[in-house]
C-alpha cells in the first residue's frame, strides 16, 4: 500500500471515528490566490451604531497582488447596501466600512479576478447579535398540533427489523441496520444501530441528518455509549451511493419544498415524527439504561436535534453546529432567513407562511428545557447567523456557545472533538 493510500484510509477511520458527515464538515481547498477580509475588531462583534471597518488584502504567495481588479458588496447578509465593480487595488489591498441601525450581520465579500480564474473572500460582523429575535409567526394551536401529530404516529407500532452487518461490526461493537415504522404503516425510518458488545446498561445517543439523501455508516462515539445515526427519507442506508444520488435528483428533489402549503402534508411532519419515533426506538432497547439520552447533527440535522428535543422530554442533552430550518419569515423581514430560504427569491404563496409556521424551528426552540452545545461561524452562507441567532437567543435552557468565526457551513476537526466530547460527558464518560 503506497504513502497516498496509507493517508487516505487514516482519514477515513478518523472520519468514522469521529461520526462526521464528509458533505458538512469538508474545509474549502487551498487557492492560489486568496482573498482575504478582516475585520478590525478580534471578536467581529459590534453594537448598533458602530463602525466596523474591514482591511482587504489580496495575497498570492503570501504577499499582496499589485494592481489587482475586485469586485465587492457590504451590507446586512443577502441585501448588500454597497455593490461595486472594477475597482483596481494598486497595492493590491483596501478598507472597506459597514454599519447596522439593528441588531444583525453585515456581510464584506469581495471578489478577485486573475488569469482567467475567480476568488472570493468574505468576512461577517455581528452587531447586538444578542437582541437579534424571530421574525416568524407562532401558531396559537402549536402545542396541540404536535401533540396530536405524534399521538397518531404512534397509533403505528414500531415493527422493528434489525439485521447485524458484520463486516462492519468491530471488537467491542455490533453494528446493524434497523427500521421502524413512523407515521403510519409502512412508512419506516432506517438507520445504523452501533451497540456495545459487553452485556450491561448504557446511555444512548441519537445523530439526525443534515440535508440530502444518502447512505449512512454510523456514528461513533465508542464502546459504552448505544449511538442511532438515522436517515430519514424511508429508504435503507446502506445501497451503494448511485442509488442516493438518483433518488436525490428525481424523487427526492427538493424534498423540504414539498407541500409547503399544507401543515399536515409538508414533507418535515413526517421527519419530525420520525425522530421522536428513533427515541422510541432506542428506549425499547433493553441495553438501554433508561434514562440518559441525547441528540446531534448538524445543518438540517441541527435543526432536528432541537426539534426532537423541543417534542421528547426524555432527551435530556443535545449537541449541535449550524442549525437550518430557523426563522423562515426573516425574508419577510428584509433580513436573512435560513436554508432552505424558502422567500429569498419569491413571495410566498397563500397558506405557505401559516403552514411553515409549524415547522420553523424558532418555535421549537423556545421549548427547549435541557442543556444544549452549539457551534458555528459568522461566514455561513447556507444557514445565516441571522437565522441561527434568532432560534438560540430564544432558547430559556442552559446553553453554550462556541463560535469559530471564520468558518462558513463546514466545521473544524477541533469542533468535532469538542462536540463529541461534551456528548460523552453528557453520558457520564469522562
Amino acid at each position: 500500500m503506497n504513502m497516498k493510500k496509507v493517508l487516505l484510509c487514516s482519514l477515513c477511520l478518523l472520519v468514522c471515528a469521529l461520526g462526521i458527515n464528509i458533505p458538512a464538515v469538508a474545509q474549502p481547498s487551498q487557492k492560489l490566490v486568496n482573498v482575504v477580509v478582516s475585520p478590525d475588531r478580534p471578536d467581529w462583534k459590534y453594537k448598533v451604531g458602530d463602525e466596523a471597518v474591514f482591511t482587504v488584502q489580496v495575497l498570492e504567495a503570501a504577499n499582496p497582488v499589485k494592481g489587482i481588479t475586485v469586485d465587492y458588496e457590504v451590507g446586512p447578509e443577502f441585501f448588500p447596501t454597497v455593490k461595486k465593480e472594477g475597482v483596481v487595488l494598486k497595492d493590491g489591498k483596501m478598507t472597506l466600512k459597514a454599519k447596522m441601525t439593528e441588531p444583525g450581520f453585515a456581510r464584506c465579500r469581495v471578489v478577485a479576478k486573475k488569469d482567467g480564474y475567480t476568488y472570493e473572500g468574505l468576512a461577517t460582523v455581528a452587531f447586538s447579535e444578542d437582541q437579534i429575535r424571530p421574525t416568524s409567526p407562532e401558531p396559537a394551536d402549536f402545542d396541540a398540533f404536535w401533540t396530536d401529530a405524534l399521538a397518531q404516529a404512534r397509533k403505528t407500532p414500531l415493527d422493528p427489523i434489525v439485521t447485524l452487518l458484520p463486516e462492519r461490526c468491530t471488537p467491542t461493537q455490533n453494528v446493524y441496520q434497523v427500521s421502524f415504522q413512523n407515521e403510519r404503516p409502512g412508512s419506516r425510518i432506517y438507520g445504523i444501530l452501533m451497540m456495545p458488545k459487553k452485556e450491561g446498561k448504557y446511555p444512548a445517543v441519537l445523530w439526525v441528518p443534515g440535508a440530502g439523501v444518502r447512505g449512512r455508516q454510523g456514528f461513533n462515539l465508542g464502546d459504552s455509549i448505544i449511538t442511532l445515526q438515522i436517515g430519514i427519507h424511508g429508504v435503507p442506508v446502506d445501497m451503494p451511493d448511485g442509488v442516493y444520488r438518483d433518488l436525490g435528483s428525481a424523487a427526492l428533489s427538493g424534498y423540504w419544498r414539498y407541500s409547503m402549503n399544507d401543515r399536515d402534508e409538508h414533507y418535515y411532519k413526517r421527519v419530525y415524527t420520525g425522530c421522536v419515533r428513533a427515541v422510541d426506538f432506542l428506549c425499547s432497547l433493553p441495553e438501554f439504561d433508561g434514562k440518559t439520552i441525547g441528540v446531534t447533527g448538524g445543518s438540517q440535522g441541527g435543526a432536528l436535534s432541537i426539534v426532537t428535543t423541543a417534542l421528547d422530554p426524555r432527551i435530556r442533552f443535545m449537541a449541535l453546529n449550524h442549525p437550518a430550518l430557523c426563522d423562515f419569515a426573516g425574508y419577510l423581514n428584509h433580513r436573512a432567513g435560513g436554508w432552505p430560504h424558502y422567500f429569498r427569491e419569491k413571495q410566498p404563496k397563500p397558506g405557505e407562511v401559516e403552514a411553515l409556521s409549524y415547522y420553523d424551528v424558532v418555535n421549537f426552540a423556545k421549548r427547549v428545557k435541557v442543556p444544549g452545545w452549539f457551534t458555528w461561524g459568522y461566514n455561513d452562507v447556507v444557514c445565516p447567523p441571522t437565522s441561527m441567532y434568532a432560534a438560540y437567543n430564544v432558547i430559556p435552557a442552559p446553553k453554550e456557545l462556541h463560535l469559530y468565526l471564520d468558518s462558513g457551513h463546514w466545521i473544524y476537526p477541533e469542533q468535532a472533538k469538542a462536540s463529541n466530547k461534551w456528548l460523552k460527558e453528557h453520558c457520564g464518560i469522562r
